[in-house]
C-alpha cells in the first residue's frame, strides 16, 4: 500500500490563485479616464480651475509612481499681444515743446536779469536762475530798472537738449528821485539747457548783442474815395490813406485819439 505523499508549502503564492482579468483592468482605466475628462470639461465651462482625479492603485493594474503630483489644469486665458517698442520710440523727444520751454525760460531770465528794485526777494530769485558761482549784478544806490517787455525772437538747438535763445528786451530806468525813462532795446543771447529732470537752466550769463537797425516796410496805400473818407473821419479821425480788397471793402488808416489822449495811426475796416 502506497504511503500517501504529504507536501508542505512554506509560502502559498496567492497571486497564482487568481489572475486578474485583462478586460476588467482596462475597464477600470477607461472609467477613471472618463471621469477625468468630464471633470476637465465641466471646469472649462465654469471657467474655474480643477484638480483632475488621481487614479488609485488597483491590484493588478499598471503600477503608479508614488511621487507623481496631481494634474492641475487651469482655464485657458488669452495673453495680450506683446508691446512692440522701437528704438525710435525710446529716444523720441518733442523738440518743438522743449524749444518752447527754453524760450519761455530765457524770457523769464531776461526780465529778472535786467530788473532792479533793491529787494532781497529779487536778488534771491536771480541768484537761483544764474549758474552757480556767478555773482549778482551791482547797481548804484537809488537806481531802479523796470522791464517793460521781453520776447524771444529766435530759438536754435546748439547741442542735444541745449538751445540758444535770442531775447529782445525793453526797459525803463529811474535814478534817484527822477522819473522812469525808456532805454534802448537790449538784445540778449541766452544759452538754456534742459536737464534730465525736464527743468530748463541757464548755463552762462547772457551775451549782449548789438541792436540791429529796423528797416521800414513800404506799405502800398492809395487814395480813399470821398464817401469812404467822410464816414471814417466822422467816426474815427483824419484819414491818411487806405487799401481796397478785391471784395470792395477797405482798410483805412486814420489818426485816432485813444483814452490816454494820444493820437495814433490806426487801421479801420470799412464798411
Amino acid at each position: 500500500m502506497d504511503h500517501e505523499r504529504s507536501e508542505v508549502y512554506e509560502r502559498i503564492p496567492w497571486e497564482t490563485l487568481e489572475r486578474p482579468s485583462a478586460d476588467r483592468q482596462w475597464l477600470l482605466i477607461a472609467v477613471a479616464a472618463a471621469l477625468a475628462v468630464g471633470a476637465l470639461a465641466f471646469s472649462f465651462m465654469r471657467g474655474q480651475p480643477v484638480v483632475a482625479p488621481v487614479l488609485e492603485t488597483v491590484p493588478g493594474a499598471l503600477p503608479a509612481t508614488a511621487s507623481s503630483p496631481a494634474i492641475v489644469t487651469t482655464s485657458p486665458s488669452v495673453a495680450p499681444p506683446p508691446m512692440v517698442v522701437t528704438e525710435e520710440d525710446l529716444f523720441a523727444v518733442d523738440m518743438e515743446h522743449l524749444a518752447e520751454v527754453a524760450a519761455a525760460h530765457a524770457e523769464w531770465f531776461a526780465v529778472e536779469y535786467l530788473s532792479v528794485d533793491g529787494s532781497e526777494e529779487s536778488r534771491q530769485m536771480l541768484s537761483s536762475l544764474l549758474p552757480a558761482g556767478v555773482p549778482l549784478p551791482e547797481a548804484p544806490d537809488g537806481t531802479q530798472v523796470f522791464v517793460d517787455w521781453a520776447g524771444a525772437t529766435s530759438v536754435e538747438e546748439s547741442a542735444p537738449l541745449t538751445f540758444i535763445v535770442d531775447v529782445t528786451v525793453r526797459s525803463l530806468v529811474a535814478r534817484g528821485e527822477g522819473a522812469f525813462t525808456r532805454q534802448p532795446v537790449s538784445f540778449l543771447r541766452i544759452e538754456v539747457t534742459v536737464g534730465d529732470d525736464g527743468m530748463p537752466r541757464v548755463t552762462l550769463p547772457p551775451r549782449m548783442l548789438d541792436a540791429p537797425m529796423p528797416t521800414q516796410f513800404q506799405t502800398a496805400m492809395s487814395e480813399v474815395p470821398d464817401e469812404v473818407r467822410a464816414q471814417v473821419e466822422a467816426s474815427h479821425g483824419p484819414v491818411v490813406g487806405g487799401r481796397q480788397h478785391p471784395d470792395g471793402t477797405w482798410l483805412v488808416v486814420a489818426m485816432v485819439k485813444g483814452s490816454d489822449e494820444v493820437t495814433r495811426p490806426v487801421t479801420v475796416a470799412f464798411p
